[in-house]
């Protein structure tokens, strides 16, 4: 169907059109403790296109797009591309090109059998207790194939891993159960790191059994050592964005530093074009862009916009792409050295958020560790805020870096100041 579907745009007259054809072979399985309940298998195709035109003369680009079922016939496909053309009259978008540098990329193979089979074992190997247990988990497995053609040449196709694990941890004494819901994502299956995350949760779900609240601290520095320490750099690469760039929604400026009078760690990251066990080792983004190893921010300087191709061609950057993975560098201190003196470590939030236009940050205290001295208290309740821009002053990162999917950051990140309300 995709052939059909190129042949009829290429004799339709538009202006520019994508086409993405993403076929998903993927094994499901769902298991009550370790008991298997159900599995199933998957094979599906989508297929989207995208139509170009341009309007008042070139001046404008305007776009439509919609998926169509690999089982359409030639008629309905081609009634759809004479009705994107005519949706696409009503976007007004000043002008610019669709990429047109195409790449063969390193395809392989991969078998989403096995890759769940890898899943079960490390499941299967996580150390538990009759009051610390996993309740429940579900696993997805998949390889994928995506190509994209576009009218400026550009047809490129790859393979690659997919995987999402959902695992349910029961913690309880003689008194209360709770329940801890968590969700891993990556590519294949990398054990170690899976059966240390799960082993982690067991932890956090037995502690939050013997909370106490949140002392009213007012300002402490905050810990981050879980998955939250991604939004920080979301937060971070998102400044680089050249659609925020672009609206003035970031003023982050190449060769300019990020902030003065630092006081901790530097930011430093980077687009990676391969990750270990990432799901985002695509080798292409969603314009059928080639990826590449890419400085975005060097020793708190940024170095290079990323971002689609639409700003990218506003602000003059033809070479532009959005990565698939990033890596933050790590700082001075260690993991434990971070832990020193009087702070508060936070490991699960109801919602941890960085909004990537004010940096505000926010957070409701599920679970954490007050430390005040030699004295930990483990409390819940309350929550943390603050503004990363104002804060960046002061943050320290650790060596230790860890992955979490396409993401590598410090394993540890410490901000001082940050505003913390208590519930006593």
């Amino acid at each position: 169907m995709t052939e059909k579907i190129i042949e009829l745009l290429k004799s339709s007259g538009v202006d520019g059109w994508e086409v993405v054809d993403k076929v998903t072979e993927a094994w499901e399985f769902y298991f009550i403790k370790h008991e298997l309940d159900q599995n199933r298998v998957r094979d599906v195709e989508h297929i989207s296109i995208e139509v170009f035109r341009k309007l008042e003369d070139g001046k404008f680009l305007g776009s439509a797009s919609e998926e169509i079922a690999p089982t359409a016939t030639e008629a309905e496909a081609k009634k759809l591309i004479e009705d994107l053309y005519e949706r696409a009259a009503f976007v007004k978008n000043p002008y610019y090109e669709l990429g047109k540098k195409s790449e063969v990329l390193k395809n392989q193979d991969f078998d989403p059998k096995k890759m769940a089979q890898d899943f079960i074992e490390a499941l299967a190997e996580v150390p538990e207790t009759s009051t610390e247990y996993i309740n429940s988990y579900e696993i997805f497995a998949e390889k994928i194939k995506k190509r994209f053609v576009n009218s400026e040449g550009v047809d490129m196709t790859v393979t690659y891993p997919s995987s999402t694990v959902e695992v349910v941890v029961n913690a309880k004494n003689e008194e209360h159960e709770i329940e801890l819901y968590n969700m891993y994502n990556s590519g294949t299956c990398d054990k170690e790191a899976l059966k240390k995350e799960i082993a982690l949760s067991l932890k956090y779900g037995k502690d939050r059994l013997h909370t106490v609240p949140t002392p009213a601290i007012k300002k402490a520095p905050l810990v981050l050592s879980t998955k939250d320490t991604v939004m920080v750099g979301q937060w971070a690469a998102m400044k680089m964005h050249v659609a925020m760039v672009f609206r003035k929604m970031s003023n982050w400026e190449i060769g300019k530093p990020i902030c003065d009078d630092v006081k901790g760690d530097t930011f430093t990251m980077k687009s990676v074009k391969e990750l270990p066990n990432s799901s985002k080792n695509i080798g292409m983004d969603s314009e059928g862009n080639v990826v590449r190893d890419m400085d975005i921010i060097k020793d708190n300087v940024p170095q290079n916009y990323w971002g689609d191709r639409q700003f990218g061609y506003y602000m003059g950057i033809k070479d532009i792409f959005m990565p698939n993975n990033f890596e933050l560098e790590g700082g001075k201190s260690s993991e434990e050295e971070l832990r020193q003196g009087t702070f508060l470590e936070v490991v699960e939030f109801s919602d941890f958020s960085v909004d990537n236009f004010t940096g505000d940050i926010a957070g409701e205290i599920r679970l954490g560790y007050w430390h005040d001295g030699d004295k930990v208290a483990v409390v819940s309740g309350g929550s943390v805020s603050g503004s990363l821009p104002e804060l960046i002053k002061d943050i320290r990162f650790s060596k230790e870096q860890k992955q979490y999917d396409s993401y590598v950051l410090p394993a540890v990140i410490r901000i001082a100041d940050v505003t913390i309300a208590g519930v006593e």
